[in-house]
């Protein structure tokens, strides 16, 4: 197994966060303009007389002028649907769900396309009113521009077809599932995110070990292990982390664990904590917030099994790419073998995602024949943490429906249905 440790690095996991905020896209965008206004003047002298002589600055103005008015109202309204389908998915969805639609690319990059056009245009108004430009200067503006209209034009296309699918439950759903994904197979690619399995009662922490506490309160978002690797590399000990990626901590509890010379300062540079949950390094989050889709459409008030069911069939999908990661790594050892950190396993994710649902529809016959059906798939797979997993989630499922909620035949048919067989 080849690790990518940028993948793990701090720096990355800032710039990919950083990369999915909407400014950053449109701050390129706009920076168009400084660079036509830096460009203007050398690329003039290869503009041809037969351009030059019939452009006048007025003519770049009044072109600049229809982009600025236009976006801005085109910004405006783009924005509202935005704040309108992440209200939209707080409230039918799950308000986890937020994530997922404020940072899609597609979006992000549409609204980024038309905020950049009117800060350019902006810009180049104030740049061309300034008298900078000369005639020849006006053809190149005039180029630039002409990207920038290529551009919005563009995201336009992309986002009347994007408007159709924007916020509703179907689509959501999916984007949380694909978030899930990502992080599940990013965790069987590198177990333990490259580090060892701190399992409780296989490994006795030495009594000489100190401790880093927590410094704030919050999730522990992402963890740069090459961080520790290096911060401990002289003194050769043992580092073990109380917290993985997911988990919450409060100021003053242990954080780590370690026997060798570690700093807190090069703990506090290789943990990011923050107030909620993310996607990242954190494949129990997109199992949960799947469940949870799955939760608010059994609910009273919904009352969608067709959602829950679906749901339940993404929740497979998911799960059927996971691998325990206390089972020996069969391609390469750890890539830290000197850190130490909980593992996920499969009983987590199992429970994670079908107990839940499992209360949730105990009265709701259709939900619970998929249910079954779902985890006699699991059970059915090559990982015996996994089976041994969905065998249990089955028995307690079985168990939770009352004989008040379900008809006899009707339990009679999920016996049927069921991995595990419970009285």
């Amino acid at each position: 197994m080849k690790l990518n440790e940028a993948g793990l690095s701090k720096t990355f996991f800032r710039i990919r966060r950083l990369s999915r905020k909407l400014w950053i896209r449109a701050a390129l965008i706009a920076m168009l303009a400084v660079v036509a206004a830096l460009l203007a003047r050398p690329l003039s002298r290869y503009v041809p007389d037969a351009i030059a002589n019939n452009l006048s600055e007025g003519s770049v103005s009044e072109i600049v002028k229809i982009i600025a008015s236009s976006m801005l109202a085109v910004t405006i309204f783009s924005l509202s649907i935005m704040v309108a389908a992440r209200q939209t998915a707080s409230s039918q969805v799950t308000p986890r769900s937020h994530q997922v639609l404020i940072e899609d690319s597609t979006t992000q990059s549409v609204l980024a396309s038309f905020l950049g056009a009117f800060i350019f245009s902006l810009v180049s108004l104030i740049v061309i009113d300034t008298g900078y430009y000369t005639g020849r200067s006006s053809a190149v503006i005039l180029f630039f521009t002409l990207v920038v209209v290529a551009l919005v034009v563009a995201a336009i296309l992309r986002w009347i077809d994007q408007l159709s699918d924007l916020g509703s439950v179907l689509e959501t759903t999916r984007r949380i599932e694909d978030a899930a994904l990502a992080a599940v197979r990013e965790r069987v690619d590198w177990p333990c995110l490259g580090a060892r399995p701190l399992t409780e009662g296989q490994l006795e922490i030495p009594a000489r070990a100190l401790t880093i506490p927590a410094w704030t309160t919050g999730y522990v978002q992402h963890v740069d292990l090459a961080a520790l690797v290096e911060g401990a590399a002289d003194s050769s000990g043992q580092v073990f982390l109380m917290a993985a990626p997911g988990m919450f901590v409060t100021e003053g509890d242990p954080l780590i664990l370690h026997t060798g010379d570690l700093k807190d300062a090069t703990a506090r540079k290789a943990f990011t904590i923050g107030g909620h949950r993310v996607f990242d390094q954190d494949p129990r989050f997109g199992v949960i917030v799947l469940t949870e889709i799955a939760q608010r459409a059994l609910s009273p008030g919904i009352n969608d099994p067709g959602t829950a069911i679906d749901v339940i069939s993404r929740l497979v999908r998911v799960l059927r790419e996971f691998r325990d990661e206390r089972a020996p790594n069969e391609r390469e050892g750890p890539h830290f073998p000197s850190i130490w950190i909980p593992p996920v396993t499969s009983e987590d994710l199992v429970r994670d995602a079908f107990d839940s649902i499992a209360r949730d529809g105990a009265s709701t016959i259709e939900v619970q024949v998929r249910l079954q059906k779902a985890l006699a798939t699991l059970a059915a797979g090559e990982d015996r943490a996994m089976r041994e997993a969905a065998l249990a989630a089955s028995d307690r499922a079985l168990r939770i429906t009352l004989p008040e909620q379900i008809i006899e035949e009707h339990r009679d048919w999920l016996r049927r249905v069921a991995v595990a067989k419970s009285d």
